[in-house]
C-alpha cells in the first residue's frame, strides 16, 4: 500500500537524520576529549537520547568511524552509475569521486580523520572497512567497464591504486589545508595520466637473438 510505503519512507529519512546527528556530536566529543576517553553514555546525554536508542544505530561506539565510509560508498556507487558507459574508467572515478567529495561536510571530514589519525587502534579496523567498502565498489565498476570479473587482477589492481591515491590525497589535505575534492581529483589525474601514457606508449617487440 501507498501509505505503507509512505511510511517506511518517513522512517528512513528519520533514521539517516539520527545517525547524522550522533556523528556529529561524536566526531565533536572524540575530538575534544580523546576516543578513549569518551563514552557511549557521554555521546548518548549530549545528544539527548538515551544509551540504549544510541546502540539502536551504532552496535559499538567504533562503528560510529565506520558509517562515513559507508555512506560515501553508496553515494560513490550511484554517482559511478550515471556517467557515460563510453568514458574512460578512470575519468569516471575521478569525476564520480571528487563530487561525491564535494557533497560531505568537509568540518565532519576533517574531525573524522583527526580522530582516526590521533588513535592508532582505529586505523586498522577504519583501513579495513575502506578495503572492504569503497575499493571493492571501484573493483566492481573496474571489472563491469573491462568485462571483467571484479576479483579479477586488473580491476583490483586499479581499485587498489586508486584506493592508494585516494588515501594520499587525504593525508595531503590534512596536512597542507585546500579544497578535499580537488586534492582527490588532481591525485586521481596523476593516475589517469599514467595510464594514458601506458596505453599510448607502444611496447617494444623482442630483439632477434
Amino acid at each position: 500500500m501507498a501509505s505503507d510505503s509512505l511510511a517506511h519512507e518517513l522512517r528512513a529519512k528519520r533514521s539517516a537524520l539520527m545517525v547524522l546527528e550522533l556523528e556529529a556530536v561524536a566526531l565533536r566529543l572524540f575530538e575534544e576529549r580523546g576516543f578513549a576517553e569518551v563514552t557511549v553514555d557521554d555521546v548518548a546525554t549530549e545528544a539527548r537520547i538515551s544509551a540504549r536508542t544510541f546502540y539502536r544505530y551504532f552496535p559499538t561506539k567504533e562503528d560510529v568511524l565506520q558509517v562515513r565510509t559507508e555512506r560515501r560508498t553508496d553515494a560513490l556507487r550511484l554517482a559511478l552509475a550515471e556517467r557515460p558507459v563510453d568514458e574512460a574508467p578512470l575519468h569516471s572515478l575521478r569525476l564520480a569521486f571528487a563530487a561525491v567529495v564535494a557533497a560531505e561536510d568537509a568540518v565532519l571530514v576533517r574531525r573524522w580523520v583527526t580522530v582516526v589519525a590521533a588513535t592508532p587502534s582505529l586505523l586498522r579496523p577504519v583501513l579495513g572497512g575502506i578495503q572492504l567498502r569503497s575499493n571493492v565498489a571501484m573493483a566492481e565498476f573496474f571489472g563491469a567497464r573491462l568485462d571483467q570479473p571484479a576479483d579479477a587482477t586488473v580491476p583490483t589492481m586499479l581499485a587498489a591504486a586508486a584506493g592508494g591515491v585516494i588515501q594520499a590525497a587525504h593525508t595531503r589535505w590534512f596536512l597542507l589545508g585546500g579544497d578535499l575534492a580537488t586534492a582527490i581529483s588532481e591525485g586521481l589525474e596523476v593516475l589517469e595520466t599514467l595510464d594514458q601514457a601506458t596505453r599510448a606508449k607502444p611496447r617494444r617487440g623482442r630483439r632477434a637473438g
